[in-house]
């Protein structure tokens, strides 16, 4: 194994790109890490195998040797660590390729990161909600301090490098024959350490208040719908990049409708003689009055549909319906002249039979067929 040609071991022709070698050596690194093969001996054969390959070839002067003399030319060279990326350090490029665990939330250069992403919880009604609306919140905020000009320091003097990371910002851990990189314990990744605090922000740099922004929430918005507003969230550190703001909207229960997708849904009670002999029914909806006929015979949970009076949903799409369903309500507190009358109406109606309850009778029907076929 030890005298495979380079490029076989890193699949990759001889006129690859740096950039190439260095996607080649990522994929095989993963691979065949140790951490992904315990115990493996013939994975971590083949990790040692690909480190020393992309340790020669990263380096211009050591791959031009090999590819005049092959491995003669570079016999005791590889794995002997070197200086700085492009030299074959085989812990820079495994921080390349472990970053994103180990690695912090670096937004830019050295000292810069990004400001923290922040979620602000929005109420609104149903008609805001359904509609679209304009709303002005207020959120707590950073601004530069102006007594040190946002360093930190008394005076406005710079901070002073890291005695521990030099101003890199990041450490080297070494673990076994690799290293690991990370954010500076002392400094926390910032380079820079502050010796003498500012009185007013306490060495922090900034300054807390609270700051207004204006949101526009599109028509047909959710609970559990966010509105991102970017860079309207934490500012960064030392320069870097401001992060955004979250707006969870959350829609307050309404007396009258529920939503359903695109449909609204509304439960309307009726009288017993409008059930029984029909009649029209004024219904509110979002956008106004409608008018709904009831037919004679209406029987209790019957739903009607009022068309195009829904939601118009957010992420496109036809406009849903408003879905009335009726529930006849029985009288109460009945007067003896209305006892009476009622009596009057139920005999008839029992003496019409199936004619005026066809429901009742059938299920009637049903029940005595049962019993029989029990024969209790």
């Amino acid at each position: 194994m030890a005298n495979r040609d380079y490029y076989e071991i890193l699949g990759v022709q001889k006129t690859a790109s740096e950039s190439d070698l260095k996607k080649a050596y990522r994929r095989l690194a993963m691979k065949f890490h140790p951490d992904r093969n315990p115990g493996d001996q013939e994975a971590e054969a083949r990790f040692k195998e690909v480190k020393t390959a992309y340790e020669v070839l990263s380096d211009p002067r050591k791959r031009a040797a090999y590819d005049q003399f092959g491995h003669a030319g570079v016999d005791g060279a590889a794995g002997m660590g070197g200086g700085p990326r492009g030299s074959g350090n085989f812990s820079d490029i495994f921080s390349d390729v472990f970053g994103d665990i180990f690695g912090g939330r670096r937004g830019g250069g050295a000292g810069m990161f990004r400001g923290a992403d922040l979620r602000y919880n929005l109420d609104l009604s149903l008609e805001e909600a359904v509609n679209g609306t304009e709303t002005t919140i207020r959120i707590p905020s950073w601004t530069p301090c102006g007594t040190c000009d946002g360093k930190g320091q008394r005076d406005g003097k710079a901070p002073d490098i890291c005695p521990t990371c030099k101003g890199h910002g990041d450490v080297r851990v070494q673990q076994g024959f690799f290293s690991i990189q990370q954010s500076c314990p002392q400094c926390g990744g910032t380079g820079a350490v502050v010796t003498d605090p500012c009185p007013d922000c306490s060495g922090q740099g900034r300054t807390e208040h609270t700051k207004e922004i204006s949101v526009k929430i599109p028509a047909g918005v959710d609970t559990g719908d966010r509105i991102r507003l970017a860079g309207e969230g934490e500012p960064g550190e030392r320069g870097g990049p401001p992060g955004d703001l979250y707006v969870q909207v959350m829609v307050r229960e309404h007396p009258i409708f529920t939503r359903d997708g695109e449909h609204l849904r509304c439960q309307m009670p009726i009288g017993f003689v409008t059930a029984c002999l029909g009649g029209e029914l004024e219904v509110p909806t979002l956008s106004g009055r409608v008018t709904l006929r009831i037919p004679e015979g209406t029987q209790s949970g019957k739903v009607f549909r009022v068309r195009g009076k829904g939601v118009k949903p957010v992420r496109g799409g036809p406009q849903g319906d408003l879905l009335c369903r009726v529930v006849v309500e029985t009288p109460v507190n009945l007067t003896r002249a209305q006892r009476e009358l009622l009596d009057q109406l139920g005999e008839t109606l029992e003496e019409g039979g199936k004619r005026h309850n066809p429901e009742t009778s059938s299920w009637l029907d049903k029940a005595k067929r049962f019993f029989e076929d029990l024969k209790f």
